[in-house]
């Protein structure tokens, strides 16, 4: 069994039973220092990836997310589950297409989001969004990696926060083959109605803020626990108040405190 193999077999089995914190890291330092810390899957993050390269979240483009997933999977030896935003095409076929390419990247999960890009129609159709999740579906199937599928539903994130809709659309994306259901930035108060709705498959909820506790989340069901780009914000706060002590007050003071980083790799 090759460690895609094995990293897929762990992924799977995390979200049989419990609940796990997945955080996500923007580049393979931040990859490997989470691995250290002892976590047990780690997921990447579009937004922390883009910012690495001076862009804004969703405008990088398919061959730039698929060497930032060999290179992250290639670094860590914990499982991988990719955020894939929306595969990067709208038709089903390209979608499968390019889930292929992403299993071919040694991961272990990887999600599908039904958000367009449009400000005008934000969301696919249902019945499109449905068919790209089966697509993929049937793309990780002919794989034969058993990459785990997560159907994302976003229309809390684009201004559409409908709950009997999102859960109209976790359903059927449960019912087209993925594994795991997510629907980004609902409130806590409407955890227990979505893992009620999709049971016995797991749930994934976003935790961007202080609102919630991993023990407050395995209480609703929740079976699996992601930050976003929530880490790499907090990184790039640091830095960012640190540059402008220096550009605007001429003082150094953030300087103080700081973290042995180099400590923590000088055994690699």
């Amino acid at each position: 069994m090759g460690r895609q193999d094995e990293n897929v077999a762990a992924f799977r089995q995390l979200h049989a039973a419990g609940c796990f914190v997945m955080p996500n890291p923007w580049d393979v330092g931040s990859a490997i220092a989470l691995e250290q810390m002892g976590f047990e899957a780690l997921a990447t993050t579009s937004a922390g990836h883009a910012w690495t390269l001076g862009r804004a979240d969703n405008r990088l483009v398919l061959d730039q997310v698929l060497e930032h997933l060999r290179a992250v999977a290639d670094a860590v030896e914990l499982p991988l589950n990719a955020d894939f935003e929306g595969a990067f095409a709208d038709d089903p076929e390209e979608v499968a297409a390019h889930v292929k390419l992403a299993a071919a990247t040694g991961i272990a999960g990887l999600s599908i989001e039904d958000s367009t890009g449009d400000p005008a129609a934000p969301l696919y159709a249902f019945e499109l969004a449905v068919e790209r999740v089966a697509a993929a579906r049937e793309a990780i199937d002919e794989t034969g990696t058993g990459v785990l599928l997560t159907g994302r539903s976003e229309g809390f994130v684009v201004g559409r926060p409908d709950l009997e809709e999102t859960i109209r659309r976790l359903k059927a994306y449960a019912e087209a083959g993925a594994d795991c259901l997510y629907a980004p930035r609902i409130a806590t108060e409407q955890i227990p109605e979505v893992v009620a709705a999709v049971s016995p498959k797991p749930v994934n909820v976003l935790a961007n803020a202080p609102s919630i506790t991993v023990a407050e989340a395995a209480a609703l069901g929740v079976r699996r626990i992601s930050v976003g780009g929530t880490l790499a914000r907090t990184a790039w706060s640091g830095f960012l108040a640190a540059a402008r002590e220096i550009a605007e007050q001429g003082t150094f003071a953030r300087f103080d405190g700081l973290p042995d980083v180099d400590a923590r790799f000088s055994a690699r």
